[in-house]
């Protein structure tokens, strides 16, 4: 497993001396920011880095003056050396730092490492953790609250999305599932050691490293059964498959458990109120799942004595992370809307958003198939029906991104039997979705959502308006 670090200088310490290997990934890159705002020498490499990273990184004069892995910025002097999941096993600096016997870990271990006196609250789940992580952090911001936080996503209000402050009593941290690092096959969420845990769903996903759905599965169990004895356990309730989870993985003599569910909710003239307990409030974001999201925030916010009504107050002006269901603008073409969904109940939940958002305007909703478990033809058929709600559908397959993971091709006849739907539109490249959209758009009625975790081959969105 490496060189697991059993000890690293904490911040109230004293500055330290820190080198990431993998630098550009999205929380890499915040938590070096984070540090080198603290006061403490970083210092980074990587073989691709892309913006919004380089940019930060440039900003804060963090960014490596070359791109590549150089073994002579491994020195006996570092205080500790953070691996990103990019990095692999034979990556030269790693091996230098292991030669020397340096400090080596993951940023979820230097990041419990530096919260081990503060109360640990974690958001999980297949979907909807980043919106609920920045629901949480909204409020608390909104409400005077001192509070860390890892997002993995921007948040209106936040400069970065990684704090680590001495004084702040309690960290909000996003927890994910996936791998720690190549040297390290545990979830993230893990390593945390939670006190608090939110699980929002779960969606068989990551289907490269849990091949099937119960091993996915089992990682939150393992979460669950690490929880220390008073933990609170925050879950939606409507999860079938969660509930059971829940209901077989804890000890209600040991732990207390606090289950939600979609809140009462009315759209009259484009705007969403939402009742909770005792009061009702409009709010900016749309959807049922974000109704179900805000309910769930609403149950730590509470346990973080949050009163209702300031819940709600703050609630109501928070707009959305970034990438989540965000508007890219409106003119005579339609409306356009970009959207980080990707997996299969992300997608069905965020084009029935906008459907119910926008109900009396023509759909077209565009997903973009680039992730390992999105392009396994064995994975594809959980697509099935998840474009239903759009009245135009299209699906983006970059033979590229196959050929890049070996992968078997996908054709069009794949595509149309796994979504299940006989008139879907299937490109290629961004040429050809730009001339697709071209041939569907009918004018101003439109409502574009286009959804990815990648950039659609390139194509700038800001052309589509």
């Amino acid at each position: 497993m490496g060189n697991i670090i059993s000890f690293v200088p904490t911040m109230e310490k004293g500055a330290m001396k820190v080198h990431f290997i993998a630098i550009g990934g999205s929380i890499m890159h915040s938590l070096a920011i984070a540090l080198h705002e603290a006061g403490h020498q970083v210092s980074g490499s990587d073989d691709q880095i892309y913006d919004p990273a380089r940019s930060k990184l440039a900003r804060h004069g963090i960014l490596p003056s070359t791109e590549g892995w150089q073994p002579e910025r491994i020195t006996s002097d570092l205080d500790a050396v953070i691996l990103g999941m990019h990095a692999f096993t034979d990556n030269p600096e790693l091996a230098k730092a292991q030669e020397l016997g340096l400090n080596i870990m993951s940023f979820p271990e230097f990041v419990y490492q530096q919260s081990q006196q503060k109360q640990r609250i974690i958001i999980a789940g297949s979907y909807g953790k980043t919106t609920i992580t920045s629901m949480i952090m909204h409020v608390l911001k909104g409400v005077g609250k001192k509070f860390n936080y890892l997002v993995g996503a921007s948040v209106p209000g936040f400069d970065n999305s990684v704090r680590l402050e001495e004084d702040a009593p309690i960290i909000i941290i996003e927890g994910d599932e996936y791998l720690t690092s190549r040297i390290d096959p545990r979830p993230k969420f893990l390593l945390y050691q939670a006190h608090m845990v939110l699980l929002s769903g779960i969606s068989w996903d990551h289907i490269n490293v849990f091949p099937t759905e119960a091993e996915y599965e089992a990682q939150f169990a393992n979460l669950l059964k690490a929880s220390p004895k008073a933990a609170n356990i925050i879950y939606e309730k409507n999860d079938k498959r969660l509930s059971k989870l829940v209901e077989k993985h804890t000890d209600p003599d040991t732990h207390y458990l606090y289950a939600y569910k979609t809140p009462k909710y009315k759209v009259r003239n484009d705007v969403y109120t939402l009742k909770l307990e005792d009061h009702s409030a409009p709010v900016k974001v749309i959807g049922k799942h974000n109704m179900t999201n805000i309910a769930g925030a609403w149950e730590v916010c509470k346990l973080l004595a949050v009163e209702e009504a300031d819940f709600l107050e703050h609630i109501g002006t928070f707009v959305g992370a970034g990438l989540r269901l965000e508007t890219v603008g409106e003119g005579s073409r339609g409306l356009l809307i970009k959207d980080y969904a990707h997996a299969p109940a992300k997608v069905k939940a965020t084009v029935e958003a906008v459907k119910e958002r926008y109900p009396k305007r023509r759909l077209i909703s565009v997903v973009e198939l680039h992730t390992f478990s999105s392009l396994n033809k064995a994975f594809l058929p959980h697509y099935k029906k998840s474009l239903s709600d759009a009245d135009v559908r299209i699906v983006m397959v970059d033979p590229k991104a196959i050929e890049k993971r070996r992968m078997e091709p996908i054709t069009e006849e794949d595509l149309k039997a796994a979504f299940a739907h006989k008139d879907l539109i299937c490109v290629q490249s961004a040429a050809e979705l730009a001339s697709s959209l071209t041939s569907v758009r009918q004018g101003e009625k439109d409502v574009i959502l286009m959804m990815s975790s990648g950039k659609f081959g390139g194509l700038a969105l800001e052309s589509l308006l």
